[in-house]
């Protein structure tokens, strides 16, 4: 057994994703994986601006319920800059939070020309991921994007069951990246 490390973001997937992947092979097999070279990956468009821009997003899509935002998490979305979280702001006491655990997903707000922070499947106050410009948080559609999921694809059920199911699924992206480099193993086929 191998285990790979993959930090999605070099492998095309417009967030910092790091998973590290169980592939388990026979013994009695000759087959022998290696995480596949990200060089070939290196031009993929990883931004967030790539991300939520290239195919835009239409009314017709499932997901695009926007989250109310209440008046202190709008204030503190003010002082909280692109590429940075509730940790790393300079926010005063009242828009501080007190707690323990010091995820960087806490009102993480995107920066355009960067990968998103990871998406998420659920959480408490402010893991939703935050719009770049505006004081809300992303919609269900736009986390999809940031998943690579197409823009063809249909989401049912609730809000929260939806952002649930976004944010604990492997990118599609990422998913191809790893199943194309485990059948060329197969194969037999040299693609490091």
């Amino acid at each position: 057994m191998v285990t790979n490390p993959y930090k999605l973001e070099r492998y095309g997937v417009p967030q910092a994703r790091h998973r590290v992947i169980v592939i388990g092979i026979c013994n009695d097999l000759d087959v022998t994986h290696r995480v596949p070279s990200n060089a070939s990956y290196a031009d993929a468009g990883v931004s967030v601006r790539t991300a939520l821009t290239v195919a835009p997003i239409t009314e017709a899509m499932t997901g695009n319920e926007p989250t109310r935002q209440s008046a202190i998490v709008k204030e503190r979305l003010g002082l909280i800059g692109p590429g940075q979280n509730v940790w790393n702001a300079d926010l005063p006491e009242h828009l501080q939070i007190k707690c323990q655990t010091r995820i960087s997903q806490i009102y993480c707000r995107l920066h355009l020309d960067q990968p998103s922070c990871t998406v998420i499947g659920s959480g408490g106050g402010g893991t939703h991921i935050y719009h770049w410009d505006e004081p809300r948080a992303l919609t269900n559609r736009e986390r999809a994007q940031l998943q690579t999921f197409p823009n063809s694809y249909r989401f049912v059920g609730s809000k929260e069951s939806v952002r649930n199911r976004i944010g604990t699924a492997v990118p599609a992206r990422g998913a191809r990246v790893i199943f194309e480099a485990l059948l060329r193993s197969f194969k037999g086929e040299d693609y490091a």
